[in-house]
């Protein structure tokens, strides 16, 4: 069978996800109708206007937020570094001390460290070999300098979820304001700005079924920001640039579609994740689970499997037709493994042995039956030929591919 007969199926949708027809319909209008300046005063720009703001009620109901609260971004990683360098920076400080976790998405941990050039310090917090960080770790690194708390909700790899209810109510007891990453929860779980304890909050439209380039940050009244882009003043002097509006229409409605199917969608990912945790560990020898089996996001499934290399792994099953990724970064150009499959404890070994797969709400059961019957047989081939191989004891300096 040709690449082009085979039944193509996406496991990755932490990586993106596919847009709604939903989310089209309502963004083509504003693409060649209503193609109006949302800062103009005219019957064109105050068309825009009143779309973005219905944007701003949509996402602000699947938060439980007011939507005086919702700063339009181009996405999670300008909602994180917003969040992050824009406390740090308020009113020009230039100082303080920052917390937040050896697990975080580059997304905040590389903010922390450009502040770290000017001065700011950063406490990175260990997680258990689940991944979980334990609120009483937060609560003995704070001191009387720290001005953000930082620790995103799930983890992008292994999908734990964290405390992240536990560590805002920290924050709030000691005043200081608690930002969490929440662009892979979003669809997947239920998120509440008040329960949870949040003062900022991350989120991107492309992780669930909305367009690429558009994203939010959530800011509860009273938190102290500065902005770090200068311009028009547009969205309240916090994000200057002309809105992108055909964005901003779709990630309103993949927020509204987001809530609205939310118990159904998770309860159909839930099952399929189990079928596979359940089961990988079970066809393939020496397979096992990374991260808490049940306290993880209901998409992912992540696991390792000694003696092969991730890459060759999600090479092999894309000519099967499927899409998945790997906790190894290798498949990104560098050397290096997982720093949060390290940060479990992981070998460099183990952490370029991972896969990671990710659930959409179009995925079925006979998807997942296909990778369950195929991939055995693919471990087993790589196994064949890995310098790591059980049959074949490892050489001196030998090692795989994919370490230094």
């Amino acid at each position: 069978m040709s690449a082009s007969e085979l039944k193509r199926i996406y496991f990755d949708h932490s990586a993106t996800t596919r847009v709604l027809p939903e989310v089209e319909e309502a963004m083509r209008p504003f693409f060649l109708e209503k193609w109006g300046n949302a800062s103009s005063i005219h019957s064109f720009g105050r068309e825009a206007r009143a779309a973005i703001e219905q944007a701003r009620k949509q996402v602000a109901n699947l938060l439980n937020a007011d939507p005086a609260e919702v700063v339009f971004t181009s996405g999670g990683t300008e909602s994180d570094n917003l969040a992050v360098k824009g406390v740090a920076m308020y009113k020009g400080k230039m100082k303080g001390h920052l917390i937040t976790t050896k697990v975080e998405h580059h997304a905040v941990s590389e903010p922390c460290e450009w502040l770290k050039r000017f001065g700011f310090e950063v406490t990175y917090l260990p997680v258990s070999s689940e991944g979980f960080v334990d609120p009483g770790e937060v609560e003995r690194a704070i001191r009387n300098d720290t001005i953000l708390i930082s620790v995103m909700m799930a983890n992008n790899e292994i999908g734990t979820i964290q405390p992240v209810r536990e560590i805002g109510m920290i924050a709030h007891e000691k005043g200081i304001p608690f930002h969490t990453d929440a662009v892979q929860s979003i669809g997947k779980m239920h998120v509440d700005v008040k329960a949870e304890n949040i003062d900022l909050l991350s989120l991107s439209a492309h992780k669930f079924h909305g367009p690429k380039g558009i994203g939010a940050l959530f800011v509860k009244k009273g938190t102290k920001i500065e902005p770090i882009i200068q311009g028009g003043g547009q969205e309240r002097g916090l994000r200057s640039s002309t809105e992108n509006v055909p964005g901003i229409v779709g990630l309103g409605k993949a927020a509204e579609i987001a809530k609205r199917d939310l118990e159904h969608t998770c309860a159909r990912m839930k099952n399929l994740r189990d079928k596979m945790i359940k089961h990988v560990p079970e066809l393939v020898p020496r397979a096992y689970v990374n991260g808490n089996k049940t306290r993880r996001l209901v998409n992912n499934a992540h696991f390792r499997f000694d003696f092969i290399e991730g890459e060759g792994l999600i090479l092999q099953l894309d000519m099967k037709g499927i899409a998945a990724s790997t906790g190894s970064a290798c498949s990104t150009g560098s050397l290096e493994p997982s720093h949060v499959l390290l940060a479990l404890g992981l070998t460099h070994e183990q952490a370029h042995g991972s896969l990671r797969v990710t659930l959409g709400r179009e995925n079925t059961e006979e998807e997942v039956d296909i990778l369950l019957e195929v991939l055995p047989g693919i471990v087993s081939k790589l196994r064949e030929i890995s310098p790591f191989s059980a049959e074949r004891p490892m050489g001196p300096g030998e090692g795989a591919s994919c370490v230094q």
